[in-house]
């Protein structure tokens, strides 16, 4: 049965009262959506899976805070931010492994458009979509980590498994083409 609450009344119940039918709720309304995010960002799975998991233990657990009265974004984004950090979090724990997982399926998944990439190619302001397009995957993925994900510079390097110096000139060099590109 399908709880009728909005987003806020369940985060609310979830940090007020611990009402573990309000988290369930969550869970079954989050918790695939930010799995396909994730799978986006990850190619293993079971570090998906995991981190899915602590996001919404962070919830349960109240070590993530919605605040919805302080100009917070929707509870979509909320989970997104943490659950992208949580990922951050794993994959540094995972070292050169990590990296390497993260190469093999960057080859493995090249053809295939992520759902940010299918999104931003739709965009229709000015020729934005197309400048996107023109862009390098190595441009695009470092304005995906740092403009749509909001991560650090560090946070994306890691992700990214690049270092620091090399996002920030990607970034520069992105930014740069889109202006070119634009202007």
């Amino acid at each position: 049965m399908s709880d009728t609450r909005s987003d806020g009344e369940l985060l609310r119940a979830i940090t007020a009262d611990a009402d573990r039918h309000a988290f369930e709720e969550l869970y079954r309304r989050y918790a695939p959506w930010l799995r396909a995010r994730l799978r986006g960002r990850c190619a293993d799975l079971g570090v998906v899976d995991d981190v899915v998991q602590e996001t919404f233990l962070a919830v349960w657990r109240g070590k993530a805070r919605y605040r919805e009265e302080a100009g917070a974004a929707d509870a979509a984004g909320w989970l997104w931010r943490i659950g992208s950090r949580r990922l951050v979090d794993a994959l540094r724990g995972d070292g050169a492994r990590g990296r390497l997982r993260q190469a093999l399926a960057r080859l493995r998944h090249r053809d295939e458009a992520s759902a940010e990439e299918r999104v931003l190619a739709g965009v229709e302001h000015g020729d934005l979509a197309g400048a996107l397009v023109r862009l390098s995957p190595e441009l695009r993925a470092v304005l995906q980590a740092t403009v749509i994900d909001g991560l650090t510079t560090r946070e994306a390097a890691v992700l990214l498994g690049i270092p620091p110096g090399t996002v920030k000139t990607r970034a520069m060099r992105a930014r740069k083409q889109l202006r070119e590109a634009l202007a």
